[in-house]
């Protein structure tokens, strides 16, 4: 009988080298999922170090550690900032974030996360939220819903499958995984209809979850977070996230243009560690496909 793997986390030693783990340190990864970065930072801890993991699915608590350098937070990572704040938490030596969805998602046909399987159309990360991913399809007006499916989705056939998506609901509402892939199958590109797909169910996940702000709230959040010296390690699946990510390190904001002194001088708040983005190995690529598509940044809070 084989055990399943809740998740398998990607470029783990980059991510450890990117954090430079002090023993006495106090760490923050933002992403608990399994809980394998997690491990690696304890390993590397002393008994003065401290680790606060969030994760705002009650699956991940499972997972979750009996150490007392360990502290488990069930919450968005949007709300960083409140945490450290209640933990008594000044300042933290490194935040990691891997964005990606764990394998547990994927692979748990009831949670609506894969076209793979079919269940209902949920997709959401905290099951103590109320928007689902069938309240999005059946109440978002079309502009709306084309708007979603081309900015996070970054698909051509956006307009149409708004437009089919209205059609359907107007006569059937959208329940079931089966019905979104009923209705999008026929708009997608023959030649690469999986990989689209795969897309279009990123874009509802997205909005379900409200990724792209709890994102930004917590790069913006991280800035008072760090010490100085501190490091940001930040793995990202999708165009979208890493543009973000890669702005914000570049120059503290989100639109990437960095600020200059009177004389010139670059007022970014970070050092980029890395100027070129980290990507898998073909070995890992090999024992774990889906790292494929991460591509691992890593800055360093200037005082």
């Amino acid at each position: 009988m084989t055990t399943k793997v809740y998740h398998t986390p990607a470029l783990l030693m980059p991510c450890m080298e990117g954090l430079q783990i002090k023993p006495s340190g106090t760490y923050v990864d933002v992403t608990f999922g399994g809980g394998g970065h997690s491990r690696e930072i304890l390993n590397r801890l002393g008994e003065e170090g401290h680790l606060y993991s969030f994760d705002q699915d009650l699956d991940a608590i499972q997972n979750a550690f009996e150490d007392s350098r360990f502290t488990f937070v069930r919450s968005n990572f949007r709300f960083l900032s409140n945490f450290l704040k209640y933990y008594g938490v000044e300042k933290v030596d490194g935040i990691l974030a891997d964005l990606g969805v764990s394998f547990h998602h994927f692979d748990e046909a009831d949670r609506g996360f894969s076209f793979r399987f079919d269940g209902a159309l949920d997709m959401r990360m905290n099951q103590r939220a109320e928007l689902t991913a069938a309240d999005v399809l059946n109440t978002y007006p079309e502009q709306q819903l084309a708007d979603i499916f081309y900015q996070y989705g970054e698909l051509s056939s956006a307009r149409r499958i708004a437009s089919a998506v209205v059609k359907r609901r107007s006569a059937q509402s959208f329940s079931q995984i089966s019905d979104l892939v009923e209705v999008a199958e026929p708009l997608l590109g023959k030649d690469k209809q999986k990989k689209d797909m795969a897309r279009l169910f990123q874009a509802v996940r997205i909005e379900v979850n409200h990724e792209m702000e709890a994102l930004k709230e917590m790069l913006t959040q991280s800035l008072d977070a760090l010490a100085v010296g501190g490091r940001l390690v930040v793995l990202t699946y999708h165009s979208l996230e890493d543009r973000l990510v890669k702005n914000f390190m570049k120059a503290g904001r989100f639109d990437g243009k960095v600020e200059q002194d009177f004389y010139g001088n670059r007022l970014s708040p970070f050092k980029l560690v890395n100027n070129k983005v980290i990507v898998a190995s073909d070995e890992e690529v090999a024992e774990n496909p889906r790292s494929r598509s991460a591509k691992l940044r890593i800055a360093e809070k200037l005082g």
